[in-house]
């Protein structure tokens, strides 16, 4: 059951839409099911037609009667005077009746503040049914002694109550909220939304692009450029005094009032970590000397696409082992800090990850990052500086877009879904119902992509398989080194292409009993469902990761001698040149 709280100021407007045909005459037998105590109380949606518009506006004055008494004493206009919730059943929930829908609404103005249980100076209100899965409840934020509610929290407050009435009645119970989600767009946007052929209301556009633009952007002033980019109005709020950004607001393109404005919606009416504030304190830099110094360095903008994929698997692994470790353990305010810092990063890295991949992964990466968003933030605040050497692996990323790397990718993509896995559980662990829900959810879409990525290169992998006698000396050494995950690994459809790069290593110098002894100790190996493919890609990984050294330390010898310098390097200085190191003209 999920209710929906707003607030307005025209009462006639909305009984008309109530009792009206609807915006696609999908309104049937609009009536009220419940009202505060009114003798003689008119329903228009039981009038004759030729009386139905009074019926409507005999209605709005008598909700509207405290409303008016409270303005001519204080001599001013009682703002959003009009509060209304739409209450709808879940998909596939029973039909409820009349009465009980009546209970519902009850329960709702009760627990909201709106009218409690015995409170005969409390506000007006009526709850409407014109459908069979929901009904409004509108009520005039007034009380009949002239003051105004005590519903602060009132969202919250009716997200509890149908929790409750959800288990009264037999109902789906809906996930918990946590007070962390973005406003859901109004059914007013929605229906904008739709006459334009918009996929999506300008709100949920605009929240999009800004994760996406923050996940692609080293500070505010790259933030707001790649959102000016895509086409963003971006309106800074400065502070009086000091005449420094103190927010900011966000208009879509084509998104206009009456009057032909823009309309503008703030950072946090967004998503609360959309707020200035929340997005500074992921830009801000780890202090000087610190341990995240070390690796949360800028983009390399001389990387090449490989290296950079092998950095973002290296720190994903890193992330899993800490949130896996994190869930075992009991619950800690710095660790759960610190979790909650790399489910921040990881969503940042998913949005890159879309844009860097191949072209035929990115709608399922996009979906997958899309979902991820909820995920990302609960009421644990996030200690962000724990997670920038995860943060900038994903925003070097960007740097890479349209990698053709498929070894890379898919190695990466594989770390990916494990540590998305690892949140999912540790939100679950925590009490973190809908972020868990999320989780689940964007890990069905990187589940697909990452399978999509792999099919292709396990197939190549797989026709190149060595000889049936040696894949036996293969088989060997897998039950002698890693015992425990032997018949899992030799009955996974992808063994044929593990000998394949377990041979190729051979071939390179290292023996099959040292390469999986490496990797025995790997936590994925235990909840893999398909054991075989994460050695293959933490093996190519690994290769290319020997390789990458050997070649490094065979260009500062050449260094060291006097030769030319690697490309992107000044001889003379030894530093990267400036040019090298501009992440904001390529996000531009």
């Amino acid at each position: 059951m999920v209710p929906d709280v707003s607030t307005g100021d025209r009462s006639r407007g909305l009984l008309s839409y109530l009792f009206g045909p609807g915006r696609r005459d999908e309104h049937t037998d609009p009536h009220i099911v419940a009202a505060f105590a009114m003798p003689g109380l008119v329903d228009p949606g039981r009038v004759p037609l030729d009386q139905h518009q009074a019926a409507l506006s005999e209605l709005a004055d008598y909700l509207d009667q405290p409303v008016r008494l409270r303005e001519q004493r204080l001599g001013k206009k009682v703002p959003q005077h009009v509060w209304h919730c739409p209450v709808r059943t879940a998909p596939g929930d029973r039909y409820l009746t009349d009465a009980e829908w009546a209970e519902v609404a009850r329960r709702i103005v009760h627990a909201t503040g709106i009218a409690e249980h015995g409170d005969d100076a409390a506000c007006r209100w009526i709850a409407v049914r014109h459908a069979e899965d929901h009904i409004h409840i509108m009520a005039t934020s007034v009380r009949e002694d002239g003051r105004r509610p005590r519903n602060k929290g009132d969202g919250r407050r009716a997200q509890a109550e149908c929790r409750r009435i959800e288990e009264a009645l037999g109902l789906r119970r809906l996930k918990s909220g946590d007070g962390t989600a973005p406003k859901t767009p109004t059914s007013a946007e929605r229906a904008k939304a739709e006459r334009q052929g918009r996929k999506n209301p300008a709100r949920v556009w605009l929240r999009e692009q800004a994760y996406a633009a923050a996940a692609a952007s080293q500070d505010e002033d790259d933030f707001f450029a790649v959102l000016t980019s895509l086409g963003v109005q971006v309106r800074p709020r400065l502070g009086p005094v000091t005449g420094e950004v103190t927010g900011y607001s966000l208009a879509a393109p084509g998104d206009t009032n009456s009057e032909g404005n823009p309309i503008f919606y703030g950072g946090s009416e967004l998503a609360p970590d959309l707020s200035l504030n929340r997005l500074r304190e992921r830009f801000t830099p780890a202090e000087e000397g610190s341990e995240q110094t070390v690796s949360a360095v800028r983009i390399d903008r001389q990387a090449d696409a490989g290296s950079t994929w092998r950095r973002a698997d290296t720190e994903l692994r890193t992330a899993f082992a800490l949130v896996a470790k994190a869930t075992d353990a009991p619950v800690g305010e710095q660790t759960d800090a610190q979790v909650q810092a790399q489910a921040a990063a990881f969503a940042e890295l998913l949005h890159n990850t879309a844009a860097a991949a191949p072209r035929q992964l990115r709608a399922e990466l996009r979906a997958a990052a899309s979902t991820f968003n909820r995920a990302n933030r609960s009421a644990i605040r996030a200690e962000h500086r724990a997670a920038d050497a995860l943060r900038q692996a994903g925003k070097a990323l960007f740097a890479v877009s349209g990698s053709k790397e498929g070894d890379f990718v898919t190695a990466a993509l594989v770390s990916a879904v494990y540590l998305l896995v690892a949140l999912g559980e540790w939100h679950a662990q925590r009490g973190h119902e809908q972020q868990a829900a999320a989780a689940r959810d964007s890990l069905a879409h990187l589940r697909t992509a990452q399978q999509q990525a792999a099919r292709p290169q396990l197939a190549r992998l797989a026709e190149r398989a060595p000889s049936r006698e040696v894949q036996n000396r293969l088989a060997a050494a897998v039950q002698a080194t890693v015992p425990e995950h032997a018949q899992r690994i030799l009955a996974d459809p992808a063994w044929p292409a593990l000998a394949t790069v377990l041979a190729q290593a051979e071939s390179a110098g290292t023996p099959p009993r040292r390469a999986l002894a490496d990797l025995a100790g790997q936590r994925e190996l235990t909840s893999a469902d398909h054991p075989a493919e994460v050695l293959i890609w933490r093996l190519r990984n690994q290769n290319a990761n020997r390789l990458a050294q050997r070649t490094q330390a065979a260009t500062m010898r050449v260094g060291a001698s006097g030769m030319t310098a690697a490309p992107g390097i000044s001889s003379s200085s030894g530093r990267v040149r400036p040019a090298d190191m501009d992440h904001r003209s390529r996000a531009r």
